[in-house]
């Protein structure tokens, strides 16, 4: 097989999400964000797994990854959209029984009169500035919405993974501001949230990255594994180079492994001449840059030529591969290339 083999072990990932459920605490739902189809994982894949599991709402970025996930779920879970009720989304929204998160004034009156009576939540500004009504927007809007009867209070912060953060406690309390009083679940923390603490947690969690074995929830199990198939091994003498540039020189006689997987398959550029890769649990370095789709790796010190060496695995996280990449563990999840061959781990059978 000459492409990479993503393995995806759905076990694990439910384990998270149970884990995430039981801090969340007694009383509070916890739901599971798919966004960016399942942080690169399958997002049906994922989602039939947690709706297994327990998770009876999902969270993704735009209508259009609703649309699919409904294919992928049938009709019983609820499908909150984050982007809203865009322009022309009325129909999907509509048809597929999507829950639109309205932003803004103006998607507030495209909602209710396309959709009078359908289903919406609002999303709410409490410093982050990204998304969703600011704190006068809400008041001048907020009766009007209130009347029409919102499922979901929703915002979200900026710094939750960063505890002591003051600007975490900033928008608990403008939440608080914003939402105190009025009958409706409200939701507020994400993964990082949930970790501050019941404080953050209301009615309804939001765990994203941390289902997916990414920090800030050190606990997590992990999800993914990629190995690498060698192509071609070469033997280098002394002053001879490797890759675009020579940048990476032999300064003893070497062996070489050429591997398939680069740069087109979210294997970040940046990470060149920092990152490792592993033959089990022995490390080997990345020789020179990261081209297209090749990667070439010093394997001298192995006992005897690898099939395949892992670059995600228990040894090396999403979270240590993004720090030698200076990025972080959500954009390696989400970069994870079309041409790996996905093989899932799922004892649920879905």
């Amino acid at each position: 097989m000459g492409t990479a083999t993503l393995h995806i072990d759905l076990d694990a990932l439910t384990a998270n999400w149970r884990a995430l459920d039981a801090k969340s605490g007694p009383g509070v739902e916890t739901a599971a964000v798919v966004k960016a189809d399942g942080y690169g994982l399958g997002a049906g894949r994922v989602a039939r797994a947690l709706w297994r599991t327990g998770a009876r709402r999902f969270f993704v970025a735009v209508a259009e990854e609703g649309a699919a996930l409904r294919e992928a779920l049938g009709p019983d879970p609820e499908i909150c959209v984050f982007s809203g009720h865009m322009a022309a989304d009325a129909d999907m929204i509509e048809d597929l029984s999507l829950t639109p998160m309205l932003n803004s004034i103006e998607q507030m009156t495209r909602h209710f009169e396309a959709l009078p009576g359908h289903p919406f939540g609002v999303q709410l500004d409490t410093g982050m500035n990204r998304l969703g009504l600011e704190p006068a927007e809400w008041a001048a809007a907020q009766a009007i919405a209130m009347a029409q009867n919102p499922v979901l209070l929703i915002s979200h912060l900026a710094c939750a993974d960063t505890p002591a953060d003051p600007m975490n406690a900033a928008q608990l309390a403008a939440f608080h501001a914003m939402t105190d009083g009025l009958d409706v679940p409200r939701s507020l923390a994400a993964t990082g949230g949930i970790l501050l603490g019941p404080d953050y947690h209301f009615d309804v969690t939001r765990p994203g990255i941390g289902l997916y074995g990414g920090l800030p929830f050190d606990e997590a199990a992990p999800v993914v594994r990629l190995s690498l198939p060698v192509v071609q091994v070469r033997a280098l003498e002394t002053g001879e180079t490797a890759g675009y540039g020579g940048a990476w020189t032999a300064e003893e006689p070497s062996l070489i492994a050429t591997l398939s997987g680069g740069y087109a398959d979210g294997l970040i550029r940046a990470m060149g001449q920092r990152a490792v890769l592993f033959a089990g649990d022995t490390p080997c370095p990345l020789a020179g840059r990261v081209s297209m789709d090749l990667l070439t790796v010093d394997i001298t010190h192995l006992p005897e030529v690898p099939t395949h060496l892992d670059i995600l695995c228990d040894a090396q996280s999403v979270d240590d591969l993004a720090e030698a990449a200076g990025t972080i563990g959500y954009e390696i999840l989400t970069s994870l290339g079309p041409r790996y061959g996905r093989r899932y781990a799922d004892s649920g059978g879905g």
